[in-house]
Order: C-alpha cells, then structure tokens, then sequence
C-alpha cells in the first residue's frame, strides 16, 4: 500500500477524476469518516422589495459583511425594541 498526498490541494474535478480512478483501500492513511454531525439552524427565507434589497445589499458592502447577517441584526435589534 502506499501513502497519499495530502498535501496537493485539488478541485472538485480532479478530486472526482482520482476517485474514479483509485479507492480507499489503497491507501494506508485514509479512512472514511463514518460519523458526521451537523448542527444546523432552522431558517425562514421571506421576500424582500427588490429596491428595498439593493439598500441593504449596498449597506452590506459597505461594511464588509453578508446581506443575512446585517438583516438579522437589524431584524434582532427591532425586535428587542
């Protein structure tokens, strides 16, 4: 059995072409995750007033961070009021 390479960063393409060609049996140092946990959060998506989204998508910008984070401040600061 040999080693893999861990070290060489592939995409997603060449990831899949290797895989098609090779298994994980030929490797000693690769295993299978068997168990994964995800913690994901429950989200509602709302319709958002196209103009009123260029607003807050050109805030976003502006403050360098994602349109869903600055909504939901806005939206958490509203609702403490």
């Amino acid at each position: 059995m040999k080693k893999s390479d861990h070290s060489k960063e592939m995409t997603v393409y060449e990831a899949s072409d290797f895989w098609d060609e090779h298994y994980f049996g030929e490797f000693d140092d690769v295993q299978e995750e068997k168990k994964i946990k995800f913690l994901l959060k429950k989200k509602k998506y709302v319709a958002i007033d196209m103009d009123l989204y260029a607003v807050i998508r050109d805030k976003a910008r502006a403050l360098r961070k994602p349109e869903e984070d600055l909504i939901n401040e806005w939206l958490a600061e509203k609702a403490s009021t």
